[in-house]
């Protein structure tokens, strides 16, 4: 019974959260968002939409991190930053999507952080081997 009522209760968040990507993708083409929030927003939502993930899933236990602590910690930022009339506008909007393409600049941010934590690794492997 106690499980069934986690699971209830995590299949809500897991609703929201998507809910709340969509309505993040809305407040960015939005002109009404300010600045800052609009610059979270969109990493939010190209790395949520990304097909390839920070910190890849078959890594043992990091691989899921990133679905369960990095993104909804990133879309909870990026919400609080929007002021809440916008945000409540948006995510009524949000609510007549069913769901949001793959994007391809989460693809190229993905990417870019790889490229940059591997040049910085070979750097510093470079610079203490001789």
């Amino acid at each position: 019974m106690i499980l069934g009522i986690m699971l209830e209760k995590l299949k809500f968040w897991a609703r929201t959260i998507k809910a709340d990507v969509i309505a993040l993708y809305i407040a960015i083409r939005d002109k009404r968002t300010p600045l800052l929030p609009k610059m979270v927003a969109v990493g939010v939502v190209a790395y949520a939409l990304s097909p390839i993930d920070l910190i890849p899933d078959f890594i043992p236990i990091l691989g899921y991190l990133d679905d369960l602590l990095i993104l909804p910690l990133g879309i909870m930022i990026a919400v609080r930053l929007i002021p809440s009339s916008l945000m409540s506008e948006f995510r009524e909007q949000a609510s007549s999507y069913s769901q949001l393409p793959a994007n391809r600049a989460g693809i190229v941010i993905v990417i870019g952080i790889w490229i940059a934590a591997v040049s910085t690794l070979g750097l510093f492997v470079l610079h203490y081997s001789s």
